[in-house]
């Protein structure tokens, strides 16, 4: 997918147009990147003024879109016609007629999200036989601190593996949400900066002493009073600490900890690539397993579960978040 979006990119900087561009897929992030950048550099800002038309799927049809796209473009070479939202086109299969003789003139942006397009349909045919389809694929989890990685060298930054992790645990793998938490951090800092921890404390709105990280890292060394004083400031401040999410990310780090104790006895680089971890963790689940038997951490995956559907109402009355969280790490520490 990453050769296939670079070269996309690559040919619209070289301004090599194609006369229909098929967007779809789950991850939504890479679908609007290949839009903004076709808004970008197709037209200049005078020519966008008779020329550039952004439509929205839930007010159009497929007449209504062809009304647009069989027009010519004004004192420009081409006109741009960009559809967000395709996907709730009404009779998106009108298009077919115009897709097996497009204009040349009109560049035709269909930006279909959250589902992949049926590439069995006849739409999809044309526009991969007369243009550009490209389809978007969620990243997994384990996989997104990489790509932090690779989207802040690419814009001239430099970030440890550590504040790497903690953005993907802290937002997940919502990359539309990282890349605008990013954008915002770079113009606090001046280009070529490593990215450490303590920036992304001070920068994505973690606090330093009271997160999940923090609490994660209590946990480990089972720290009672650290894991007691953090849980408190979470029952303060319910809405930035949901359970829900913290008990994705326990849940996440606890499985490893449960795959480390087939590993420990084994040499270290095995333990690292069976846990897609960076070796600078691997500490930390060392200190997990000695503290954690393999027993206490089956019955630390069972509670995690329990709690998840307990924050989520599941045979619960009127329990908060914030004693349900107690409840929660106080059974996983004794």
């Amino acid at each position: 997918m990453a050769s296939e979006l670079n070269q996309i990119l690559s040919d619209l900087k070289k301004r090599i147009f194609y006369p229909v561009y098929l967007l779809s897929g789950e991850e939504p992030y890479f679908i609007d990147v290949i839009s903004d950048a076709i808004e970008r550099e197709v037209l200049n800002d005078m020519e966008k003024e008779f020329n550039q038309t952004i439509l929205y799927g839930r007010d159009v049809d497929a007449k209504i879109i062809l009304d647009h796209v069989k027009r010519y473009p004004m004192m420009s070479s081409h006109q741009v016609v960009i559809i967000k939202e395709a996907q709730d086109v009404r009779t998106l299969d009108g298009l077919v007629p115009y897709l097996e003789k497009p204009l040349n003139s009109t560049i035709l942006v269909l930006c279909h999200k959250y589902k992949k397009f049926d590439k069995r349909k006849q739409l999809y045919k044309l526009a991969d036989k007369k243009g550009v389809t490209f389809e978007s694929n969620k990243i997994y989890e384990d996989k997104v601190p990489g790509w932090v990685s690779a989207q802040v060298e690419a814009a001239g930054y430099r970030i440890d593996s550590k504040a790497a992790v903690m953005i993907s645990d802290f937002i997940g793998n919502d990359l539309s949400k990282i890349a605008n938490e990013l954008g915002k951090l770079y113009i606090n800092i001046p280009k070529g900066s490593l990215i450490t921890e303590l920036l992304v404390e001070q920068n994505i709105g973690i606090s330093k002493d009271y997160n999940i990280f923090e609490l994660q890292k209590a946990l480990i060394h089972r720290d009672i009073l650290k894991s007691n004083r953090i849980i408190a400031y979470f029952a303060s401040n319910p809405k930035d600490n949901p359970l829900v999410k913290n008990v994705i990310l326990l849940y996440y780090f606890f499985s490893k900890v449960l795959l480390y104790h087939s590993l420990k006895n084994g040499p270290d680089h095995v333990a690292v690539s069976a846990l897609g971890i960076s070796p600078g963790f691997l500490n930390d689940y060392k200190a997990a397993a000695r503290n954690y038997s393999l027993a206490k951490v089956a019955e630390i995956i069972g509670l995690l579960r329990e709690y998840d559907l307990r924050a989520k109402g599941v045979d619960t009355a009127s329990t908060n978040d914030g004693e349900l969280t107690k409840e929660l790490i106080y059974k996983i520490l004794h």
